[in-house]
């Protein structure tokens, strides 16, 4: 028989707070402590959150005093994608800059197809962000009078754009958010766990099922799963993302049949170093071209002139596509950052170490770049706060769809939606009372994965089929292989989800852009700038 929960020393000392129930449930909530059955640990936890990127550790801190168990699938020397952030977070702090300017650029770069209510919480929340951010020890960098330096970026109308050791935004963020997670006495943090299935009693998520790299299988049972895992990026042939960021969490979520959104929206960042054969490409910020760094071919013709009187400004949609049409003609792009003044080793200390250990000097000769898939905006759908559609599941960050990017996000608003949505929802769920799910149990599995070979074969297909420009017929064939061959592993039938949203919707909008939906007068003055 288990101790009662209330006797447990275990449950005594996690108890931080007379908030914190008195007892997890009757019966040591049937699988309490830690103890062995069929070979498996089994153990229970108040909250599961999947995903320790920036959106998982938010709701992790902001969760207190509420105990919470933060899974993370890789762990040692693998990073997550918050940590390759470069650019910054996009906040109005400067003089003459206001909220709803950062709004209306946010919903303009989304193409109108935005959640207008988030857009205008989500923007006004930056400054409070920032504030929040470095109490938890983050050291933007400031000018020698004391202020923030604020750059400027694609689709901003104002320099507003924080950033902390040069373009090293994001792993400052993550060394700083990740050392008070483990400090914290609220949390505990284990690597190496790949949630392979979710728990359900009845129609309620309550706990999941993980797999060490070593075979390991653990089933925790929770009265809240928070799955901030990331995007999809790296399912495509050409990334910026880890290759960690391939959906498994978004997979998890739609085997267990909660609703999806806007999966076709793939967002792909035009400036990333082009290295062939790479898996993970290294990130060119944004932040270059807005400090002076301009968009070149090979015969050293301007690219972004006559495409959008942004020029190389223009939002990441329109300067991608641009980008992949020259590069179907045979010409290669650059980016010239020669007349980018100060000091690269504080202003762009990872594009510099990139570069060089790739033979460039990014201050003397140009970058070669290309087009790579780097941010989702659909996702696992959810409501303002992060509800899916299932009871007792929510999403936050990439792997979550809101609608605040629209159809494209603008840039520096990831890593912003990430901590203000995550200390939204952690908060949210310390005060929430969970009851104890009733009901029949069964495992929602995610599945097999493909076989090597299959999934580098699945990541040429989606970059073909999807990627900066697509058409009808590519996508239909794409998606017949995809649903044909969908037992093969999960990447398949992710694959084939995205694919056919693709092809439903006939219209261009945002990142989405179907050239068979395009004027003729569009397509001659794209053809006329090749």
């Amino acid at each position: 028989m288990p101790p009662c929960c209330t006797g447990s020393s275990r449950w005594r000392w996690r108890r931080k707070s007379p908030l914190a129930p008195a007892a997890p449930c009757s019966a040591c909530w049937r699988w309490a402590g830690a103890k062995r059955r069929e070979g498996h640990s089994v153990t229970s936890e108040p909250l599961l959150i999947v995903g320790a990127g920036i959106a998982g550790i938010a709701t992790a801190l902001a969760a207190a005093p509420t105990p919470v168990l933060l899974l993370n699938r890789s762990g040692g020397a693998r990073r997550p994608a918050s940590t390759m952030a470069q650019g910054g977070i996009a906040a109005a702090l400067g003089p003459g800059d206001a909220a709803q300017a950062h709004a209306r650029d946010t919903l303009i770069a989304g193409a109108h197809y935005n959640d207008p209510a988030m857009v205008h919480w989500l923007c006004a929340q930056a400054p409070a962000t920032i504030a929040w951010l470095e109490r938890q020890g983050v050291a933007f960098d400031r000018d020698a009078d004391g202020a923030l330096q604020l750059g400027r970026e694609g689709g901003h109308g104002q320099a507003r754009i924080v950033h902390a050791g040069g373009d090293a935004t994001g792993a400052r963020l993550m060394q700083a958010l990740r050392e008070r997670a483990q400090a914290a006495a609220h949390i505990h943090w284990q690597d190496d766990a790949d949630v392979e299935a979710l728990l359900l009693r009845g129609a309620v998520v309550a706990g999941v099922r993980t797999r060490s790299r070593a075979g390991d299988v653990r089933e925790i049972e929770a009265r809240g799963v928070v799955l901030a895992t990331g995007g999809i990026g790296a399912a495509f042939a050409r990334s910026s993302n880890p290759p960690g960021a391939d959906g498994a969490g978004l997979a998890l979520g739609m085997a267990a049949g909660a609703r999806v959104r806007d999966l076709e929206f793939v967002q792909f960042h035009p400036t990333a170093l082009d290295l062939p054969g790479a898996r993970s490409l290294p990130l060119i910020t944004e932040a270059l071209r807005g400090a002076g760094a301009r968009l070149h071919d090979d015969g050293g013709r301007a690219v972004m002139a006559a495409i959008d009187p942004r020029g190389d400004l223009a939002p990441r949609d329109i300067v991608a596509r641009t980008v992949w049409r020259a590069q179907q003609t045979g010409r290669r792009i650059f980016l010239d950052a020669s007349t980018v003044t100060g000091d690269w080793a504080q202003r762009f200390p990872t594009v510099l170490a990139a570069c060089l250990e790739h033979g460039i000097d990014p201050r003397r000769q140009p970058i070669p770049i290309t087009p790579a898939a780097h941010f989702h905006m659909g996702g696992l759908a959810t409501d303002f706060h992060g509800n899916t559609s299932i009871a007792g599941l929510y999403a936050v960050g990439e792997a979550a769809c809101n609608g605040v990017h629209g159809a494209n996000r603008l840039a520096s608003n990831s890593l912003l939606e990430g901590v203000a949505c995550g200390r939204r929802l952690g908060a949210a769920l310390a005060m929430r009372a969970h009851a104890s799910a009733t009901g029949p149990a069964r495992w929602s599995e995610r599945g097999p994965g493909l076989p090597d070979g299959q999934r580098e074969a699945l990541r040429g297909l989606l970059w073909d089929a999807a990627g900066p420009v697509r058409n009808g017929t590519q996508l239909a064939a794409a998606w017949r292989h995809c649903q044909d061959a969908g037992a093969a592993g999960w990447q398949m039938r992710l694959a084939a989800a995205l694919l056919g949203a693709a092809l439903d919707r006939r219209a261009s909008l945002g990142a989405h852009w179907r050239e068979d939906a395009q004027t003729p007068a569009i397509l001659s003055r794209m053809a006329q700038s090749a």
